[in-house]
């Protein structure tokens, strides 16, 4: 990964899904795409590249950790309370948008979802972001 290049890291483990969002996000000035298809490969890159990940896109249903369990890991143990945090989930339960904010979701969108509000809210939460940490 180019260490200089700001980063949406996008967790999904369903290809088509994971291409759409690609396609959704690979629009936004200054930032790459990466996609991670499971929440451990997520946790991986961010190790690899923490300071170049300026936001997560995430699934809930992933297999060997959901997203909940991602974002509980990155708010917690990673210590990373400003990173903003997307959820695009097909999750029907209705519990599932609390559930994420209450884990350090920013944003909650269900499938399928709208590529241009998905957009427009990461470009707001970097923008929101960038203004409160001076980046």
């Amino acid at each position: 990964m180019d260490r200089d290049a700001a980063v949406v890291l996008v967790v999904e483990d369903n290809e088509s899904s994971a291409t759409t969002l690609e396609l959704a996000l690979s629009n936004v000035q200054g930032l790459k795409v990466v996609l991670a298809a499971t929440a451990q490969d997520a946790l991986h890159l961010l190790g690899e590249a923490m300071p170049a990940v300026r936001a997560i896109v995430t699934d809930l249903n992933m297999p060997r950790m959901s997203g909940f369990e991602l974002i509980e890991h990155i708010r917690r143990d990673l210590g990373n309370a400003v990173l903003p945090i997307i959820v695009v989930s097909g999750d029907t339960d209705p519990e599932s948008p609390v559930r994420a904010r209450a884990a350090g979701a920013d944003a909650y969108f269900s499938k399928p979802f709208s590529p241009a509000r998905l957009k427009q809210k990461l470009e707001q939460l970097l923008h929101e972001n960038q203004a409160r940490h001076g980046q």
